[in-house]
Formats: structure tokens, C-alpha cells, sequence
């Protein structure tokens, strides 16, 4: 469990499928996460989630965000993780509504990466997001990643955006955190 200021990443459960089939089959949330929406029945989705939380992929840690009182709100996760190349992408939903444009995503971000780079050896954290998204834009860029370079694929424009270790480092010591 990683405790943030207004929420809490914690592993995920298979009581969370409910909340993450709805959220994966909204046509909005969708858009946004630049992902097909779901519509396979929610039988087959829970299978297939029983699964993936029995057998998790050592280059994927995923986690469900909860506010401090415990509702489930979205989730988070870093991926494709390159051990040789020392970096992650990451990803992040908030698919609760009411708990938009509140700060819950940049806290979420913000005590993911003080997790990773304080308990891995991982150098970079790299993300994608939609061009369009500007909401999600000056979030990560708050959290301190920085836009890179645009790059096109199938389903539309992305800004790439990255944060290093000693970018993450100096934030924290001008905050007066620890490293």
C-alpha cells in the first residue's frame, strides 16, 4: 500500500472488476485512455481479470487508486518495464468523475514515481498521452514530466512525455522532501 496526500495505490482485487469493466465499457473513458471500448460480456472479463491477478507479469505492476476513505476511484499501473534500459511507461484513470480535476490523478502520479524511484533501479518513466487530452497534459506536467516529442499511431497524436530520477530528485529536494 502506498499512501499519498488524498489517495492510496494499493494491489488490485478482484472486487475491483466491477468498477473497472464499467469504466473500460464507457465510450468516453475510452477515448480518452486512446483504448478500444469494451463489450465482452462481464463474465468473460472476470475470467480473464481472475487470471491476470493470479499470474502478474513481472513487467507490469498495476494498482488500484482509493480515496483516503477508501472508495476505489481508478487505477494506475507502470509497464513495459526495461530492466537494460532502465525505464517504465506509465499509465493512469481516474474513471470515477466525480474525483476529476480535483488533484486525485497528480497525487496518484506523484506517489507512484516517488515509489519507483525509490524502490527500483528504473531511471526514466516515460508516458503517452492523446494530443486532445490536454486535462491529462497539465497533470503530468505538474508531476514533473516533461513533452518530448509527438509521435502518430493508429488511433491518433500523442505527446510523449518523461521524467528521469534526477529530474524527480531535485523537485523533491527544492520541496524539502528526502530523495
Amino acid at each position: 500500500m502506498l499512501k499519498g496526500q488524498k489517495v492510496v495505490l494499493r494491489e488490485k482485487r478482484l472486487e475491483d472488476a466491477t468498477n473497472d469493466y464499467a469504466w473500460r465499457s464507457d465510450e468516453e473513458l475510452s477515448r480518452l485512455d486512446a483504448a478500444p471500448t469494451l463489450r465482452i460480456p462481464f463474465t468473460n472479463f472476470l475470467a480473464s481479470y481472475a487470471d491476470e491477478l493470479a499470474h502478474p507479469s513481472l513487467q507490469r505492476h498495476r494498482f488500484a487508486i482509493e480515496t483516503l476513505e477508501g472508495k476505489h476511484i481508478g487505477n494506475c499501473m507502470y509497464y513495459n518495464i526495461d530492466e537494460g534500459k532502465r525505464g517504465a511507461e506509465l499509465g493512469i484513470m481516474i474513471g470515477d468523475r466525480d474525483y476529476w480535476d480535483q488533484g486525485y490523478g497528480a497525487d496518484a502520479v506523484t506517489t507512484l514515481l516517488d515509489h519507483i524511484f525509490n524502490t527500483t533501479k528504473l531511471e526514466r518513466v516515460y508516458l503517452n498521452t492523446l494530443e486532445s487530452n490536454s486535462r491529462a497534459q497539465r497533470c503530468f506536467e505538474k508531476c514533473g514530466f516533461v513533452p518530448y516529442k509527438r509521435r502518430k499511431r493508429y488511433n491518433g497524436t500523442f505527446v510523449v512525455m518523461e521524467i528521469y530520477r534526477i529530474s524527480w530528485q531535485n523537485r523533491a529536494s527544492q520541496k524539502g522532501d528526502q530523495p
